[in-house]
């Protein structure tokens, strides 16, 4: 059969034909607007601020280099975002190959820019060269302003597309470029920038970069613009101190802090340990912030583990007999900040979450090896209590193997496998399944009548859990509530979880609507962000949210969830209306529990973030930690705001 005639029958057919028309081919910028999720990792509220990220990475680039000494980033009303530096400027001349402006061509084009070869950027974190076009892309209009040669410069666009020329402005005895841009609502969904978010991206690249002043101002109410202007010139160093301000008792007298050139690329590191069980590694790459690690925080590990146990061997800590201190021994309480500039960083993803260098793992195991062994030897009572540190943290981890395996091992033989107070749902699939985490006994019995038992379980827990801060694991195995939680959620803990074994993908926490409830609800918190917090990630945990009130005109019966809703629903009412305020979930009958706060088509549920879990234990640990005087800080600047405390 000729092609053609081939071709007519698929289609009379109805099969699809793949011929050259059906290749789509995107120019300039379209495959950023067709796929904006390759490019800032997501439409939500991260890539919105990515987009930020961007453009004042290369202005931290500028300083990196030594070009730029201020940057200054302004949000303008609508969420305009402006940003602005005194580096060398965009060049404006034209291209050779583009034959266009550079100004043009860099906003405009993927993988244009001055970080892929010459001596322009020796380092750079925007080595990808995809960010301001992206940022261009993806927003409604984009205005870049440069001061160079003298002359201002300025060109704008509309999603990505020139709508100027690069027009010459007035004359300047200054350097650098302004950027301000819309971000597109086609793109975003919500355009709504956190300026805290942005604050504490500032404050770190401040850390980052020594002698560089940032500077951030809100006019986004006119009324009250915000103000913010930092300059840290201690490096990493002044971000390790910012790190422990809130933090747990450090153990050390002096910190440990280390700059040095290794392997071609320059290394830099502050750490120190603390009387807590957590463990805080930010590591960082060309000034980009790496949260999934890669190839530098695996040599700083490598070279903790093998430097201490060196100095363990050496100083008789242990014995020949004794087994090395494992990689969790030695980083059990430790806070560190990493930081390594490199030449040609490559990164995992558009998002530069994880450094793939090989060679960033031998220079930092060497650099860090060496100078924390100098560090060691020169500082002996540092060197004893890091040590003494380590030991029991290994003591620990055997101890919470053992208690693990013995939980493990007697559910399995005693027929434990779900504890006895959980009233289960009847439905075995995880993703119809719901369990909901109640204080009490009381509140407990009125949740179970009013359930539906198909999909959802209850497990009332008994007072309040134990406090997970500072207790390592084989103390918490230990808590008979805890041990319930664990069992019930099927994943088991540590080593062992598997979030694939959840037994429910809504875990709900019910608590009381007072202080008391707001306790156990933190205290439960914790213990989620500390060892289940693959459940957080995957948006398993929830939190109910009873009503305050019940309000009763004649047979009409109204719910309020806050003193405004109360005040809200209650006024204008001639009538005088009967209001119960419940100060439990006892006191609600099941048939009011299951109208306000269970029934699905009804309740209202909070998902919980890390973010909102993370707060949370920060916190707890400001008000329940050892820190006297942030306690008493923490209470003096809330105090004014809290009109009703119920104890």
């Amino acid at each position: 059969m000729a092609k053609k005639e081939e071709k007519k029958a698929n289609e009379t057919a109805g099969k699809p034909t793949y011929t050259a028309k059906d290749i789509y081919v995107l120019e300039g910028l379209e495959p950023v607007r067709k796929r904006p999720g390759m490019y800032i990792g997501s439409t939500g509220v991260d890539g919105l601020h990515h987009l930020i990220w961007e453009v004042v990475d290369n202005s931290i680039d500028e300083a990196m280099g030594g070009y730029a000494k201020h940057i200054v980033v302004r949000m303008l009303p609508d969420n305009i975002v402006s940003v602005e530096d005194d580096g060398r400027g965009i060049p404006v001349e034209i291209h050779p190959q583009t034959k266009k402006s550079a100004l043009e061509t860099v906003l405009t084009t993927l993988h244009a820019g001055g970080k892929f070869g010459g001596e322009s950027y020796k380092v750079s974190g925007g080595l990808h060269g995809v960010g301001v076009s992206v940022v261009n892309a993806l927003s409604t209009w984009m205005k870049v302003e440069v001061k160079r040669d003298g002359t201002i410069y300025s060109q704008e666009y509309k999603r990505g597309v020139p709508t100027t020329k690069v027009t010459k402005g007035g004359k300047s005895d200054h350097t650098g470029t302004t950027t301000t841009f819309a971000a597109d609502p086609e793109i975003f969904p919500k355009i709504e920038f956190d300026a805290k978010r942005i604050l504490e991206r500032l404050r770190e690249q401040s850390y980052l970069t020594k002698g560089i002043r940032i500077t951030f101002i809100d006019e986004r109410q006119a009324a009250s613009p915000s103000y913010y202007s930092f300059r840290f010139d201690g490096g990493v160093k002044s971000f390790l101190d910012y790190l422990n301000e809130n933090g747990d008792k450090v153990i050390q007298g002096e910190s440990f802090y280390s700059v040095k050139e290794q392997g071609g690329m320059q290394v830099e590191c502050a750490l120190n340990y603390n009387d807590g069980i957590e463990t805080k590694e930010l590591s960082f790459a060309n000034n980009i912030y790496t949260p999934e690690g890669g190839m530098h925080l695996t040599g700083l590990r490598s070279a903790l583990t093998r430097t201490l146990n060196d100095y363990a061997r050496a100083n008789g800590y242990l014995k020949e007999k004794d087994e090395n201190l494992t990689g969790d021994d030695v980083r059990e309480g430790l806070t560190v900040v990493l930081s390594v500039k490199i030449r040609e960083p490559q990164f995992e993803g558009q998002t530069k979450a994880k450094l793939g260098n090989t060679e960033a793992r031998t220079a930092v195991e060497s650099a860090i090896g060496e100078e924390f062994s100098k560090f060691l030897e020169t500082h002996p009572s540092d060197g004893r209590r890091i040590m003494e540190k380590c030991l029991i943290a290994q003591k620990a981890r055997r101890a919470a193997k053992a208690a693990k395996e013995t939980i493990l091992r007697k559910g399995a033989l005693e027929g434990l496998t779900l504890p006895g107070k959980l009233a289960d749902c009847q439905s075995r699939k995880a993703e119809d399944s719901e369990l909901f985490i109640v204080e009490g006994d009381s509140a407990g019995g009125s949740a179970k009548q009013a359930r539906d038992r198909k999909t959802q379980a209850i497990l009332p827990l008994r007072g309040k859990i134990l406090n997970v801060e500072k207790s390592h694991i084989d103390k918490m195995l230990l808590n008979k509530e805890i041990r319930s939680l664990v069992i019930a959620l099927g994943t088991a803990i540590a080593d062992d979880f598997d979030i694939e074994k959840i037994r429910y993908h809504k875990v709900i926490l019910m608590t009381d609507a007072d202080v008391d409830g707001a306790h156990i609800r933190t205290l439960l918190l914790t213990l989620f962000y500390r060892y289940f917090p693959q459940v957080i990630e995957s948006g398993y945990l929830y939190i109910a949210q009873p009503p305050l009130y019940r309000i009763q005109v004649g047979k009409e019966v109204r719910y309020a969830y806050s003193e405004a809703e109360k005040d809200e629903a209650t006024k204008g009412l001639k009538n005088q209306p009967n209001i119960q305020r419940y100060k439990g979930l006892g006191e609600m009958n099941p048939d009011q529990l299951w109208d306000t706060t269970m029934d699905p088509a009804a309740r209202l549920l909070q998902v919980v973030t890390i973010d909102d879990a993370k707060e949370a234990d920060r916190l707890f640990d400001i008000l329940m930690g050892g820190e006297v005087e942030s306690r008493r800080h923490f209470i003096q600047l809330h105090a004014v705001s809290v009109k009703n405390l119920d104890i």
